[in-house]
């Protein structure tokens, strides 16, 4: 079913030139894609209608991708950008892709949807039990709108939307600017400069009891290839590994993976985030045949292999 489902298909990806959007353009390919579009931000502004009109023009599927995202530190200092910029970005494009009658759109949502307090593991039902947690409840909230816009679309015009709720994503390629990254390339690069400058100890934010749950971008990839093909209804879907860790086991695996002997310090000031997240991962394979392949150890040693790689080129 693959080869024959992507062949011939113009795909236009938005965020194909960011860190999971390249993954998926290879993926895609390997698939037997052979019409793929990505929109790159220097060309087109999808904040602007008349951009996003020319983005979806011809295509007969559209996954987005893009998003103005980052961890908490950046979410705590732009969450008007964070909101305003996500959600005209994804109302935009659905309408447009509407208008130009797209087969299909895959819209990418987020678990920092789900309520600050939900029960673990998240099932998709509870996406509506409660406020996300505060420090990205805009990014949160704006992301979460186009699962209002994706089912009342479904409703009123038959437009094939699915969205999807992807968990933390990680591996070779991921972002490792302190100043916006997520957890594990933040933890890498500061244990790396560590390292470098023979410091005895790094600083991490908040208490180290909060949970995370994280899935390998190659697995994230094939999940939304998965989906774009198979599933066509108007429930959200999780996409995670079902893997849940404290940050403070994570920062002691980093640690070791790295051979960093020095001493991990909480600052206690900054916030942990949102208590729990691991995610009910049932329906993607139930729908669609996904289950995360990638074992977590496995994962990290290859994105520490990569930023060891890479560290002259970060910024």
């Amino acid at each position: 079913m693959t080869q024959t489902f992507w062949k011939d298909k113009r795909v236009v990806v938005t965020g194909g030139a960011g860190f999971l959007g390249r993954v998926l353009i290879e993926k895609l390919k390997e698939k037997g894609a052979n019409n793929v579009f990505v929109p790159l931000h220097k060309d087109y502004d999808l904040r602007e209608k008349e951009d996003c009109k020319k983005v979806v023009d011809g295509a007969d599927i559209v996954i987005h991708l893009a998003a103005v995202v980052g961890g908490i530190g950046a979410n705590r200092e732009n969450p008007g950008r964070f909101f305003y910029d996500n959600i005209i970005m994804g109302v935009n494009l659905i309408e447009q892709a509407r208008l130009a009658k797209v087969g299909k759109f895959v819209a990418l949502g987020t678990i920092c949807a789900y309520p600050k307090f939900t029960p673990v593991p998240f099932k998709e039902e509870d996406l509506w039990k409660g406020y996300p947690e505060e420090t990205n409840a805009p990014y949160g909230l704006a992301k979460k709108m186009l699962l209002v816009q994706a089912q009342a679309y479904r409703q009123q015009y038959g437009f094939n939307v699915i969205y999807l709720l992807p968990v933390n994503l990680y591996g070779p390629g991921d972002n490792f600017d302190l100043n916006s990254s997520h957890v594990i390339p933040a933890l890498i690069r500061k244990i790396g400069e560590a390292k470098k400058a023979e410091r005895d100890s790094v600083i991490v934010w908040g208490t180290g009891k909060a949970s995370r749950e994280f899935l390998y971008v190659s697995d994230a990839a094939e999940g939304i290839a998965l989906a774009a093909e198979r599933y066509n209804e108007s429930d959200p879907v999780n996409l995670g590994s079902g893997m849940e860790i404290t940050i403070k086991d994570l920062v002691n695996l980093i640690a070791e993976l790295m051979e960093f002997k020095g001493k991990i310090e909480w600052d206690h000031t900054k916030p942990d985030g949102q208590p729990r997240r691991c995610l009910d991962v049932t329906k993607a394979k139930e729908e669609f045949g996904f289950e995360a392949r990638t074992d977590f150890r496995e994962g990290l040693k290859k994105t520490i292999e990569w930023y060891y790689t890479n560290i002259d080129k970060l910024k």
